[in-house]
């Protein structure tokens, strides 16, 4: 019997999220940006090896969809960890703007989702 599943992956998502199966906030969707506070807070408890991980990848904004693809983890999963990362003020987030135009589209918007699908 190997240690991890399919994926390689050694720890289960449930174990990830203490056992929690709803986030604490109501702060993410799968748009919202997430943006590492740099430099920490001095007072932020040394996040866990997983949430370390999270931190690293918000170097740059990222969207929670991007991170929970990046992670190979159920975005349920994802949000509930950004949740902890929130609290312990070790990262931001943004919600999406609401579109704009007269036409009812965002093209700055528009214009960053095609620059994204150019790179895979």
């Amino acid at each position: 019997m190997s240690g991890g599943d399919e994926a390689g992956r050694l720890v289960r998502p449930f174990a990830l999220t203490g056992g929690r199966t709803r986030p604490s906030r109501a702060d993410f969707t799968l748009i919202t940006t997430v943006t590492a506070v740099d430099p920490p807070p001095e007072r932020a408890a040394r996040p866990q090896p997983e949430h370390a991980r999270i931190v690293r990848m918000c170097a740059r904004p990222v969207a929670v969809a991007e991170l929970a693809a990046l992670l190979d983890l159920p975005v349920s999963v994802v949000v509930i960890m950004l949740c902890d990362l929130l609290e312990a003020g070790l990262i931001t987030a943004r919600p999406p703007r609401p579109v704009t135009g007269d036409d009812g589209r965002d093209l700055e918007l528009l214009q960053k989702v095609r620059d994204g699908l150019d790179r895979i």
